[in-house]
């Protein structure tokens, strides 16, 4: 199951959304503000957040840039009901993958998924550079999940067998790591 991060500091916003994601499949998180965002960030791997850009404490621009800044690279949608052009540029510049204007819908949020499932899908390079770095930070169930999930978008890719193998190997699962690595040889 797919892990969101919904950041904001009002209540109804992260209610809807938690609701919306719910019944798409999400497992939800949600933080208040940008200090709990950035604590959930450092404890957990995110395959999507909800961002807002004005909270108190600090902005979602800020949370967005200490992420980046600490190799964060999970996909962030922005939520904004104040968007301006500076706004925009300095958040896709940060990695912002969408905006999300206020008020919004359940539809506009299904809407957004769906458009973002179908880009996130084919991004097979971005999928195994994450699961890297989730392995080097050994966390291997994590990595696991994406590179399980990667393999169907190009079951002819080594590599993808080649990483589900050494986590498995770093898991103690001997057996599942070696027809893992057998595998991998059959499309180097």
């Amino acid at each position: 199951m797919k892990k969101v991060l919904i950041v904001d500091d009002t209540k109804n916003i992260r209610v809807l959304l938690t609701a919306c994601l719910e019944l798409e499949g999400y497992e939800v998180i949600s933080a208040k503000n940008g200090e709990e965002a950035l604590d959930s960030f450092t404890k957990e791997f995110f395959d999507l957040a909800f961002l807002d850009i004005k909270m108190p404490e600090f902005s979602g621009t800020e949370v967005l840039r200490r992420i980046r800044s600490n190799g964060i690279n999970t996909p962030v949608v922005i939520m904004t009901a104040f968007g301006t052009v500076k706004n925009a540029v300095e958040c896709t510049r940060l990695g912002a993958v969408a905006y999300l204007q206020k008020p919004f819908t359940a539809d506009k949020v299904r809407n957004l998924l769906n458009e973002l499932k179908s880009d996130a899908s084919s991004d097979i390079s971005f999928n195994i550079s994450t699961a890297k770095k989730l392995i080097d930070e050994l966390k291997l169930n994590e990595a696991l999940n994406i590179l399980k999930n990667t393999l169907p978008l190009d079951i002819n890719r080594a590599e993808t067998y080649s990483l589900i193998a050494k986590v498995y190997e770093l898991m103690g699962d001997q057996k599942e790591a070696e027809r893992f690595y057998n595998i991998s040889k059959h499309f180097e």
